[in-house]
């Protein structure tokens, strides 16, 4: 019977090995088993999104998110571009100049010695600011002596600042005394209060419209296009005369300093993401009906404000970008988790929620709040307008600013920040990043970062980068800026003089090889000294239906959203 005892045989040989199998398929059970009860339910998952299209925002940098079986690795460094990540391409070939000309009247030649302009400003700081800068310029079409403006109190805003509040008026007054007159009050007539005229003048008017009155409401009341001298003058009110009130300029230095001493280098970032933003903008969160309720409450604020199809919204880059997103774009522009961000913002709709991905992004996260004491703040604190203007210092001091809206103080500082050197500004594009954002998921990291790098060329405050003309002139203040073309040309000839140089050594380095051993040298690369681009091909054309956007845009986008309510227009304020 030799076969049975082969199988026997057999059997026992077996038999260890079949033990190990069942060893591991239950500890492997028992594994799976554990992983299974440690991970979060898909409700708990939705739980986290800002978007049910993007990944979960309590993702940890540098560890893999699993989407779909596709891996999106984070790194925490930024990635290495060839470009200086905080300063502007040919900056310095441009320069403000906003002085007058020989042609240019004095004041006191041209002011007729009893017409008055009267104007009141509305909107938060950087609205009223607008309304200011035009106003003087208004003065100057009438031949009048303007009257300091009073500010907005009564609105949305519910400031009780006034203008020494705010400004330095002695400043304002003798800064712009060779352009226009300017008075504290109106004077006496018969012992007697002067009280004026009254009118609302019609949006973006032209010369003609004026007459000797007060105007109410005064704000984007004059046209972009204006004459050459009119629109120098509307620079130098708006970047040397309007200079913040001493109190507001010492705390705002004082923030600054101390974002200095925590880097070398920060970004300031206007989020704009409040509950009113985001229910203005009618865009959909992924927040379901608990975002859609608290929502649509605000919403029910304007009468006017027409539902909108939130995905369509979305598409035509009306939409802000989450938190998420502008932490994810930045990454990809080459920002890496060392850099610290100064974040501009009022209350953040779902609070250290919302934020909690762009902090895993970017740790050394600020806010005027946390550089500074409630105690230094409290002269302040009482006042939005005030507040907004310690944040207008510390992002105008900014290495790079980051927009996430077009409102005005986006425009503002977009336009100073061009004036003042080309700081870079970022403005996301939203329209054309909404698909990368979208199919984040199917694509790797480094696929996700040359698409927002590629799609953002255009929107990185360079040098022409928005033909003259173009948007709101706050924005794009073209006529006040000048290019230096014979530095430009020297910098081009030392380039090229570099090149030839280092070429002709690489040439001799390599003969000598020839009939020597020479010692271990490092050599030049010719791309070491790259040919200096030519500017006009940096010039992106931001005409056509972007101009109509409401978010991160580069034209003119508050008229599309006017009304005869006065809080669904401040909206777009600051």
């Amino acid at each position: 019977m030799p076969l049975p005892r082969r199988r026997k045989l057999q059997h026992h040989r077996l038999r260890p090995l079949l033990q190990v199998v069942s060893a591991v398929s239950a500890a492997l059970l028992i594994l799976f088993a554990i992983l299974s009860f440690l991970s979060p339910s898909p409700d708990e998952s939705e739980h986290f999104n800002l978007r049910r299209h993007h990944t979960s925002v309590n993702a940890v940098v540098q560890d893999p998110v699993t989407n779909g079986g596709y891996v999106f690795s984070i790194p925490s460094d930024g990635v290495k571009l060839d470009r200086d990540i905080w300063s502007s391409r040919n900056a310095k070939f441009f320069y403000g100049c906003s002085n007058a000309s020989a042609k240019f009247a004095k004041a006191e030649a041209v002011t007729h010695p009893t017409r008055y302009l009267a104007i009141a400003a509305s909107g938060g700081l950087n609205q009223q600011r607008t309304g200011i800068t035009d106003a003087v310029v208004a003065a100057r079409i009438l031949n009048a002596t303007l009257v300091v403006p009073i500010l907005d109190q009564k609105s949305f805003w519910k400031d009780a600042s006034n203008f020494t509040d705010i400004f330095d008026i002695d400043w304002f007054i003798s800064f712009l005394s060779k352009d226009v007159k300017i008075i504290k009050k109106l004077p006496k007539r018969g012992g007697r209060t002067w009280t004026p005229y009254t009118m609302r003048v019609p949006r973006k008017c032209s010369e003609r419209c004026y007459n000797a009155v007060q105007l109410n409401k005064f704000d984007y009341r004059l046209a972009n296009k204006l004459d050459t001298e009119l629109q120098k003058l509307r620079c130098r009110v708006n970047y040397h005369a309007l200079k913040f009130a001493n109190p507001i300029l010492e705390m705002g230095k004082m923030l600054v300093q101390r974002m200095r001493m925590r880097s070398k280098h920060y970004i300031a970032l206007h989020l704009r993401f409040e509950p009113d933003m985001l229910a203005f903008s009618g865009c959909d969160y992924g927040g379901g009906e608990k975002e859609r309720n608290e929502l649509g409450a605000i919403q029910k604020r304007w009468k006017t404000l027409h539902k909108n199809n939130p995905d369509k919204e979305r598409r035509q880059g009306r939409c802000p970008l989450t938190p998420e997103e502008v932490g994810l774009m930045l990454r990809a522009l080459g920002y890496g988790s060392d850099v610290h961000i100064y974040v501009a913002s009022g209350e953040v709709y779902g609070g250290e929620e919302t934020l909690r991905p762009l902090k895993a992004l970017f740790p050394n996260f600020y806010s005027k709040d946390t550089i500074a004491t409630k105690e230094e703040l409290g002269p302040f604190s009482s006042f939005s307008s005030r507040m907004a203007a310690l944040d207008f210092i510390v992002c105008d001091e900014s290495d790079v600013f980051v927009t996430n809206n077009n409102g005005n103080m986006a425009r503002i500082l977009a336009g100073r920040r061009k004036y003042f050197g080309h700081k870079p500004t970022i403005r996301p594009n939203a329209k054309k990043l909404y698909r990368v954002f979208l199919g984040r998921n199917n694509m790797t990291w480094e696929e996700f970062a040359s698409r927002i790098c590629t799609l953002q060329r255009g929107f990185m405050g360079e040098p022409k980068e928005v033909r003259p003309g173009r948007g709101e002139f706050h924005e794009n203040p073209s006529t006040c800026i000048c290019e230096d073309s014979e530095a430009r040309e020297r910098e081009k000839e030392k380039v090229k003089a570099d090149s030839k140089h280092k070429k002709h050594r690489k040439l001799d380095d390599s003969s000598r090889k020839d009939v020597m051993v020479t010692d271990d040298q490092n050599g030049y690369e010719e791309n070491d000294v790259p040919e200096w681009p030519d500017l006009e091909d940096e010039e992106v054309d931001q005409s056509g239906p972007q101009e109509k956007l409401l978010y991160n845009a580069t034209g003119s986008d508050y008229d599309a959203f006017s009304s005869g309510e006065p809080e669904l227009e401040v909206m777009l304020s600051d």
